[in-house]
């Protein structure tokens, strides 16, 4: 189908970039808030909390343009992703190309305003962009590229604020992979059914029937990597408070999925970003002058 209208295009260009859901978005947001509140053990500057945000913002985006044109012949077969722009040819592999090319400039372009170190880590963080839509093909474990991808924000905002790397940097970093292997985990039992038709690999096709059991282990060892950072960084007990209430999320999250019926398992994911907000309302709150 050809576009002729800017505005058709425009809702096009969005939909691909997923802007009409920015959960993904918000999931990739929360560790790098994380981090930088924690790595200066206050509130960041301006600038880097803009450069930061609008990074994750065209690093999100460009994921998703990318995942979309590795997969449109993939993504046809799928329920929940067939009517996608590309699947659904509402918009050419040419202009999806060169939407993921200039999200890809604005990235670079922010990234060029931080410390050699930080771009060295953006690099890797770019590669792993464009190996993740491949992994499903070849392996069982694509969650956990995905995991080491949306956790790769955690060092650069510590290298751009404190320009080191500390134990509660790579404590933190591990919290938060692990977090998403659980949550993505989440995401693939969705598909799961659909998977299985066309070969597309998962965690939660390797798991099987003990899913929902696994995923409750990745979250204890997200909690329990976040309760390190709170001890190592002698943070309020405000924080602790906040862990809980992520536990009490998680809890919930079992209650909907108990069934693996595919609705409910999107609504424990989705449910996710609670769990980002929490953990970042109680960072916040424990790096407050006022306590």
């Amino acid at each position: 189908m050809r576009d002729i209208l800017p505005v058709r295009n425009l809702v096009i260009y969005c939909q691909i970039m997923r802007i009409h859901q920015p959960g993904g978005f918000f999931l990739l947001l929360w560790p790098t808030l994380w981090a930088l509140w924690l790595s200066g053990m206050s509130v960041p500057s301006v600038k880097v909390l803009f450069v930061f945000t609008l990074g994750v913002f065209c690093m999100r985006s460009a994921g998703c343009v990318i995942n979309d044109i590795v997969d449109r012949n993939i993504d046809v077969y799928i329920q929940r992703t067939k009517n996608r722009p590309l699947p659904s040819r509402n918009i050419s592999v040419r202009k999806a190309k060169l939407l993921h090319l200039s999200l890809l400039l604005i990235s670079c372009m922010l990234v060029l305003t931080m410390r050699m170190t930080t771009i060295l880590f953006s690099i890797l963080g770019l590669a792993l962009t464009w190996v993740y839509p491949f992994m499903k093909r070849y392996t069982y474990f694509p969650q956990v590229f995905l995991g080491i991808s949306f956790s790769l924000s955690i060092p650069m905002a510590w290298l751009e604020i404190s320009n080191r790397l500390p134990i509660a940097c790579w404590l933190l970093f591990f919290g938060n992979f692990f977090w998403v292997v659980s949550y993505d985990t989440q995401y693939a039992m969705v598909d799961r059914s659909d998977d299985l038709k066309i070969g597309v690999k998962s965690t939660a096709i390797l798991f099987h029937k003990y899913d929902t059991l696994i995923i409750a282990f990745l979250q204890l060892l997200s909690l329990m990597f976040l309760t390190l950072v709170g001890w190592k960084l002698a943070l309020h007990s405000i924080f602790y408070f906040a862990i809980l209430g992520a536990f009490i999320l998680f809890v919930y999250q079992h209650f909907l999925i108990t069934n693996r019926q595919e609705d409910r398992c999107f609504k424990a994911f989705s449910k996710n970003n609670w769990v980002g907000l929490i953990i970042f309302v109680g960072i916040a709150l424990s790096t407050s002058s006022f306590l």
